[in-house]
């Protein structure tokens, strides 16, 4: 018969990891890849410019000075919108001793700032429309697909709008090299040279399967299936292939529901901050620490026709 045995052992201390696994997603590759610039009102204002056509240009010699029109610049703004964190620890829970953290208050705050900044990704990337507000309603920022209206490939019935509007989504169709070499085309005619192709992870794995008019060879010596494509060569330059978690998905009835994807020419794109990231402390009002996290930012589109859009491409 076995002696006294675990099972019956009082006073054995818990055995509690002091590391916290948490494996949740925080990158944000748009808003790390653009540009950061200032705000100083809640209207942000910058100025767009074209060149005129290419026209036949000879002149006569000793003939006079034809002055043709010119066009003035054109002004474009966004709103600043105002994201916030909010994290309340009792004084009993911080004083405790927790495993895997020193302060309970410390780990939440540093938590909030990782989930804020997913939240301003997420911003960035919906088709919300720029709103000014109101005493009882927030302002809104126009997110990407919001201010690209010059390139846009899209579904059945779908369009681009430009200045901050919200695009309407068209009829799904599937994420093909065609669709995509002949946005690349457009965009370049239009003047831009875009170096990153942003994209969900699903149409990622299509890209990856791309050809690009070649043939693939896989060496059987290195035991290597080599499925990915990071870099994309076209025509019209080398691009970067980022897969982006964030990328929105289309509203409105199954028929109508895709995912947009991205050719963005990335230092035409900038968030403009009224307030940078800022941690508060608000006065303490009950037997607890509370902190508050906020910050104001809107984006900016310096040249949208930089860019392109192939939108309404399936998730599934």
């Amino acid at each position: 018969m076995a002696g006294l045995t675990t099972y019956d052992t009082v006073g054995i201390r818990e055995d509690l990891s002091d590391i916290i696994y948490n494996i949740s997603p925080t990158d944000t590759p748009f808003m790390s890849g653009i540009g950061k610039t200032k705000a100083t009102q809640t209207k942000y204002q910058w100025q767009t410019d074209t060149l005129s056509a290419v026209a036949a240009n000879a002149a006569v010699e000793g003939a006079s000075i034809s002055y043709g029109s010119l066009s003035s610049t054109t002004l474009a703004f966004d709103y600043t919108q105002i994201s916030t964190k909010a994290v309340q620890v009792t004084g009993t829970d911080d004083a405790v001793l927790a495993a895997g953290r020193n302060s309970e208050i410390a780990y939440q705050v540093a938590k909030a700032a990782k989930e804020l900044k997913r939240d301003m990704e997420n911003a960035l990337l919906l088709n919300t429309a720029k709103a000014v507000g109101d005493n009882t309603t927030a302002r809104t920022l126009g997110g990407l697909p919001t201010w690209i209206s010059s390139n846009v490939s899209a579904g059945a019935g779908g369009s681009g709008a430009g200045s901050g509007a919200a695009r309407t989504d068209g009829t799904q169709r599937a994420f093909t090299e065609t669709l995509l070499r002949a946005a690349l085309k457009t965009t370049w005619v239009a003047g831009g040279n875009p170096n990153v192709i942003m994209l969900n992870g699903f149409n990622k794995q299509k890209l990856s399967f791309f050809t690009g008019g070649a043939t693939r060879f896989d060496k059987a010596e290195d035991r290597r299936l080599m499925t990915s494509i990071d870099v994309y060569e076209s025509d019209f330059g080398t691009m970067q292939v980022t897969p982006n978690r964030w990328i929105r998905k289309t509203d409105g009835t199954a028929a109508k529901r895709g995912q947009d994807v991205y050719l963005l020419e990335m230092d035409f794109w900038a968030v403009a901050f009224l307030r940078d990231f800022k941690l508060q402390h608000p006065a303490q009002t009950a037997d607890a620490d509370q902190r508050f996290l906020v910050v104001e930012y809107t984006l900016e589109a310096k040249n949208e026709a930089s860019s392109g859009m192939v939108t309404d491409v399936t998730t599934s």
